[in-house]
């Protein structure tokens, strides 16, 4: 299980050209003007991890395979979108399908390139946006939350759990408030808040579109955002769309004396997939033997059988048990046997609790 990321923002701020070189295609027309990109472009992105290689070369796996993720370029908003302009009923269409929101903000000066509002204010551009998406789910919940009242006075006991989770969800955004901040007590409420699909629900990660010379420390616009980000426990990162851009038309063995030139130890991607990593909860877990090394992604607090049925669902239905080797005695170890001698290889059941960085073997009816 990958996670699918969508690349939001202004028209204009670098999302089409951050896509590109995130997912090293020229998928996504990169152009100066608006909406040059019409439908939402997808692309697959090896998730970086080096204990993936140290675990090959301890095991002499004859392949690598890496966790996945997806990034979903979608459309420029502008100020109306919750109303249908421009593109807006796609937008928000394109925004409900992904797991959370990659946010790029401009965060450079450049006369070559246009704004829609003719000013360089990140923070005012993330506002815009937060906007569109609070309004679109309150016209959505205004309609919703007295339907589900009404069949609530009917004895329909989900229908009660509906209107009261979606009640605070309502009661936030007339505060001017995003959904993700409404209060949750049991699973019960998460799921029906999970299922209302609430745009402003979804984890936001802020990605500050710099100049090349700010790629290391940032700049004054992206301290701002920085200090939303803090405000609202949200993530943030910097990145440079056009080091990014340069990066990917390197050989491998280039790309780290370059980013060494430019004051970075690595490139923008491993910083956003860190920062998505956290956003989501999410950890990796390993299969490795010598005709391959994987990289399996699940949720955090994630069991066993779950973590079986990722590889395939006939694991998690006849699950019995795994067998689990941290990361860290695998290598120290130096691979499964040596670890098993030494009382590292562990007998898991049902209710284990799979743990970052997990060697696991699965044993299935």
């Amino acid at each position: 299980m990958g996670f699918k990321c969508g690349i939001v923002g202004l028209p204009n701020v670098g999302k089409s050209t951050l896509f590109n070189a995130l997912t090293e295609t020229q998928a996504a027309q990169a152009a100066n003007y608006p909406f040059c990109t019409i439908e939402p472009n997808v692309g697959q992105v090896a998730v970086p991890d080096s204990r993936l290689d140290k675990l090959a070369a301890v095991a002499g796996s004859q392949k690598i395979i890496p966790t996945q993720l997806a990034f979903v370029d979608i459309a420029g908003l502008v100020r109306g979108a919750s109303q249908g302009e421009g593109l807006g009923n796609q937008f928000l269409g394109n925004i409900r399908e992904v797991d959370a929101i990659v946010h790029v903000l401009r965060c450079f000066e450049n006369d070559d390139i246009q704004h829609v509002d003719n000013r360089v204010d990140p923070v005012a551009d993330a506002e815009t946006v937060e906007t569109e998406l609070m309004l679109a789910d309150l016209e959505s919940l205004e309609k919703r939350v007295p339907a589900l009242a009404k069949r609530a006075t009917g004895g329909d006991k989900e229908a009660k759990i509906g209107a009261t989770v979606l009640g605070k969800a309502l009661d936030l955004l007339r505060e001017g408030k995003p959904a993700r901040l409404t209060v949750l007590n049991d699973v019960e409420e998460e799921r029906i808040f999970s299922q209302a699909q609430l745009l402003t629900s979804k984890p936001v990660l802020y990605v500050c579109n710099v100049e090349e010379d700010a790629a290391a420390d940032g700049n004054i616009f992206s301290a701002r955002v920085f200090e939303k980000a803090k405000a609202e426990g949200a993530q943030a990162v910097i990145v440079s769309a056009a080091i990014e851009a340069d990066i990917v038309t390197m050989a491998p063995e280039e790309r780290t004396e370059f980013l060494e030139a430019m004051g970075l130890h690595e490139a923008g991607l491993a910083r956003i997939i860190r920062a998505g990593y956290d956003l989501l909860h999410l950890i990796t877990f390993f299969t490795v033997g010598p005709k391959e090394a994987r990289a399996w992604t699940v949720h955090k607090g994630a069991a066993a059988p779950e973590a079986a049925g990722e590889i395939h669902s006939d694991f998690q239905k006849g699950f019995i048990r795994a067998e689990t080797i941290a990361y860290d005695d695998y290598v120290t170890l130096g691979g499964e046997a040596r670890a098993r001698e030494a009382g590292k290889l562990r007998a898991e059941g049902k209710t284990y609790v799979v743990q970052d960085g997990d060697v696991m073997h699965f044993l299935h009816s």
